[in-house]
């Protein structure tokens, strides 16, 4: 049996720049036992809190989000930022209110405003490092973005260029869900900035986290995903290791789901993703898999970190999936 606190909602929004590039997976508690659903696009990202929210009653819910959730230490030091929720509430205004403007030229980076480019044509990383003082783009990484064995290091949060960039979609996350939600209500809390995971799930309470899809792909597939996600051939080869870990984690999938899945979710690898975070959400809190709280003070309160990842950045150490 489970000491912890289960909530009575789990929602993962896999997230883009683009509108259309933002779904949404949610599974209900029903008894002991959660019933996982089909996944929808999120909408309107500016409500999408106050939605799980209404949704739960007296009860409690965890929001995942696929967006980077605090900033790199050497940023922090920098800027002179010890607490990345206190940085966040000054985001907009004063010395930072250009900060969620994208620079367009070299010339306008500033540790005030450090996303860059705005569009390609001549751009390079180098404009970026000289700009905000540090010597490799390992340096404007979190501890919980850089690479290891099963797992490339993920884009640096201030270079906007290219496929797999997170700073666009950061900007949309930060301005638009988790300021506002952070700033108006105290039962919004933020994993693993205001405490553990365990400390957090209470009754009454909304639980912001981190997430990576891309990490929960060693943890469901045997050697990772077997080809590119966007292959809607490889995404219906998955099904079996999904469904797989649905019957050894007794979680139930709603008959839509289980024929999206089936079909290698026709809607594309978004709907994928949101998906297979959710099923790593729900890993993590029936205990099957370690969250990852973070010890060092500076990945606590300013970095960050991304739900289930393992030690060696920061986090606690995996237990072994069962």
């Amino acid at each position: 049996m489970l000491n912890r606190h289960l909530p009575a909602v789990v929602y993962h929004a896999d997230w883009g720049s683009n509108p259309g590039k933002r779904w949404i997976a949610r599974a209900i508690l029903e008894g002991s036992r959660y019933t996982a659903h089909q996944p929808e696009p999120v909408g309107d990202h500016t409500t999408l809190i106050a939605r799980a929210r209404a949704s739960i009653g007296l009860g409690s819910a965890m929001v995942g989000f696929d967006f980077p959730i605090g900033i790199p230490a050497s940023y922090a030091l920098l800027i002179g930022a010890s607490e990345f929720k206190t940085f966040l509430s000054q985001l907009g205004r004063g010395k930072l209110t250009d900060f969620y403007r994208v620079c367009s030229e070299a010339s306008e980076i500033t540790k005030y405003r450090p996303f860059y480019p705005y569009k390609p044509g001549g751009k390079k990383q180098k404009h970026l490092l000289d700009a905000l003082q540090v010597a490799h783009m390992d340096d404007l990484r979190r501890k919980c973005d850089l690479g290891y064995d099963g797992r490339k290091a993920a884009s640096p949060l201030f270079w906007t260029l290219g496929a797999s960039q997170v700073g666009r979609a950061a900007i949309i996350g930060w301005r638009g869900v988790l300021a506002p939600a952070l700033g108006n209500d105290k039962s919004v809390v933020l994993w693993p900035f205001d405490g553990s995971l365990d400390a957090l799930l209470k009754p009454g309470r909304l639980v912001i986290v981190e997430t990576y899809p891309a990490e929960c792909y060693g943890w469901f597939f045997q050697g990772g995903l077997s080809g590119k996600k966007g292959d809607a051939e490889v995404r219906k080869k998955a099904a079996g290791a999904l469904f797989k870990w649905a019957g050894k984690a007794n979680v139930k999938l709603d008959p839509e789901l289980t024929h999206t899945i089936e079909q290698g979710f026709s809607d594309g690898d978004d709907a994928f993703d949101a998906t297979v975070g959710l099923f790593g959400m729900l890993e993590v809190l029936m205990d099957r898999r370690k969250p990852g709280d973070p010890n060092e003070e500076s990945v606590r309160k300013l970095e960050g970190w991304i739900l289930g990842q393992g030690s060696g950045s920061g986090g606690q150490t995996l237990k072994e999936l069962r």
